[in-house]
């Protein structure tokens, strides 16, 4: 009897059309057309970093230079990236060191497009305010890096925070007379530099350095090449290291296999070369994390040797330790 019924209610069953408005009340979902905050947590040690999304720019292949068009598309090819510009971000990392906070770079804010400029609204939604970052440490002072050091109404986004470069660097772009003989091309590049750190100099906020700095754990690594006084940085804490390597790379498809292919904005190509040869070695050998500011979000990972080159292996998702 049991199963004569079921059986009954099967068959009712399939001659009732669906319509799956039956038996809801609400609307139809509308995609939301927004992505999740640019912001990624990780632990070093007994430091707490956070890698900050400023947004993207469309890079030339035709930028990349000492490799056959062909080689460069199929190495990009090889990383499902297909045409002629490839989307690269633009990153910048937050360092807590015990309260003190520390971003090296500053993003581009508008200075290229509205698809840059996010720094501000990424540090807030991961918990921070601009006002509370102790120092900026910049890896050099191309505008992608220098620009958000200043709000939309060209004031300090961090009005307390000392700025750090290279002296070599500072010299170079704030300089009235290499800018006055640089190409046309390269003005602006020299007037956002100067614009961006004119406020913190005024406020005596603009602090230069030379050779190495210690700031608590974090310590400069010249690696000028890309520019006059480009940086990297090496963050340790309880024996954990993390080299920040800045412009050292800006296309992991291309530039981890093959170390030797410069870019146009080099200042100094064979340098650049030597520089990124130099330290995607040490990573490697030293199985040290890297991050970079051109590396696919959250641009953390680990360099392996392979062949004549090496390649990029990027952090999985891990959460904080302790994290519920």
């Amino acid at each position: 009897m049991i199963r004569r019924t079921l059986s009954a209610l099967a068959i009712a069953a399939s001659l009732v059309p669906f319509s799956p408005a039956i038996g809801t009340a609400h609307a139809e979902a509308a995609p939301q057309h927004t992505q999740v905050p640019g912001y990624y947590r990780m632990a070093l040690g007994n430091l707490e970093i956070t890698a900050l999304y400023d947004g993207y720019v469309d890079l030339d292949a035709k930028l990349l230079l000492g490799a056959s068009k062909a080689e460069v598309q199929r190495l990009l090819a090889s990383k499902f990236l297909a045409g002629d510009k490839v989307q690269t971000a633009v990153n910048a990392y937050l360092i807590n060191a015990g309260g003190k906070l520390i971003l090296v770079d500053a993003g581009a804010a508008k200075a290229f497009g509205p698809t840059l400029g996010f720094i501000g609204e990424q540090l807030r939604a991961a918990g921070y305010s601009p006002d509370k970052v102790d120092v900026v440490l910049l890896t050099h002072l191309h505008a992608d890096h220098v620009a958000g050091v200043l709000d939309a109404a060209g004031q300090p986004l961090f009005p307390n925070a000392e700025i750090r470069v290279a002296q070599t660097e500072a010299d170079f772009w704030l300089s009235e007379a290499n800018a006055a003989k640089a190409p046309d091309g390269f003005k602006p590049f020299f007037e956002i530099a100067r614009k961006s750190v004119a406020p913190y100099q005024a406020a005596g906020k603009f602090k230069p350095f030379t050779g190495e700095v210690d700031l608590g754990g974090i310590k400069a690594v010249a690696s000028n090449g890309h520019t006059p006084g480009h940086t990297s940085y090496l963050v340790e804490s309880a024996g954990q290291r993390l080299l920040i390597l800045g412009d050292a790379v800006h296309s992991h498809a291309v530039q981890f296999a093959r170390p030797e292919v410069a870019i146009e904005f080099d200042s100094d190509k064979k340098a650049a070369i030597a520089a990124r040869k130099k330290l995607f070695a040490w990573a490697a050998k030293d199985k040290l994390l890297i991050s970079g500011m051109h590396l696919p979000f959250p641009g953390v990972g680990h360099v392996r040797a392979e062949g004549k080159g090496f390649a990029w292996v990027p952090v999985e998702y891990s959460p904080l330790p302790g994290s519920k």
